[in-house]
């Protein structure tokens, strides 16, 4: 009912969804993806999550 804000810091957020999004660009790496193609995905999901969170959308 109530939305406390935690105390939790960009790092915090962050680094999850960085290893994450690292694990399945690694699938995709080893099935030929290219990795600049990876690192881009990798980065643009954790930019999302940070977002996400820094707005409490999540």
């Amino acid at each position: 009912m109530y939305k406390n804000k935690s105390q939790t810091s960009l790092f915090d957020v962050a680094m999850p969804a960085m290893l994450g999004a690292g694990v399945v660009t690694t699938l995709a790496i080893s099935q030929g993806q290219h990795p600049a193609m990876a690192l881009a995905i990798t980065g643009i999901s954790t930019a999302f999550a940070v977002i996400c969170h820094r707005f409490d959308l999540i």
